[in-house]
């Protein structure tokens, strides 16, 4: 969900951007973890040739989501090859329900990563615009000085509790296996 303009806070002169699940306070860093639920890209043969070689690395990791395949290819030596620039987005402007940006005076977007099923994201998507809206119809000088928080995650929550408690489980079939039970209740 975009809440204010993005465009200011992408680097210039990088040819991809991405969104994270967990940022670790270095855009260059390579051990943030994507989403690749947003990016920023720029239109250019070295881009052109990473989706070419991110497309074709699925069958090298099959059964891997396309995210989880960017995670694996993301230090591999074709980036460097054809000299790729990437960047990871700082979660302080571009938040999601895995790390929450915690200033509403610097969020751009809130993204329902970490997060399985339409409903469930429709849900906990209202309920930031709900957030949203109250903050933004505070008076400018009661909102410099608010201290607001996100009520969301709700439904996402138990999905994001229950990620980050077991790190030492085979994440994604784990994390499946976990959803396809919560949601039969």
């Amino acid at each position: 969900m975009w809440l204010r303009n993005p465009f200011p806070r992408f680097y210039p002169r990088v040819d991809f951007q991405i969104a994270c699940d967990k940022y670790y306070g270095n855009p260059k860093d390579k051990s943030n973890r994507p989403n690749g639920g947003f990016t920023y890209v720029r239109s250019n043969l070295r881009t052109i040739l990473f989706y070419r070689f991110w497309f074709m690395s699925r069958k090298t990791y099959p059964g891997n989501h396309d995210q989880d395949v960017l995670n694996k290819i993301k230090n591999d030596r074709v980036l460097e090859k054809i000299e790729l620039t990437m960047r990871f987005l700082d979660t302080a402007y571009f938040g999601g329900f895995c790390e929450r940006s915690k200033d509403f005076n610097k969020v751009c977007t809130m993204h329902a990563n970490c997060c399985y099923g339409l409903e469930t994201k429709v849900h906990d998507l209202k309920i930031v615009l709900e957030d949203w809206k109250n903050y933004t119809s505070l008076p400018p000088n009661e909102r410099a000085s608010a201290s607001p928080s996100w009520r969301a995650p709700q439904n996402c929550r138990y999905y994001i509790e229950f990620r980050y408690s077991s790190t030492f489980l085979p994440d994604f079939q784990l994390l499946l296996t976990y959803q396809q039970t919560f949601t039969s209740y």
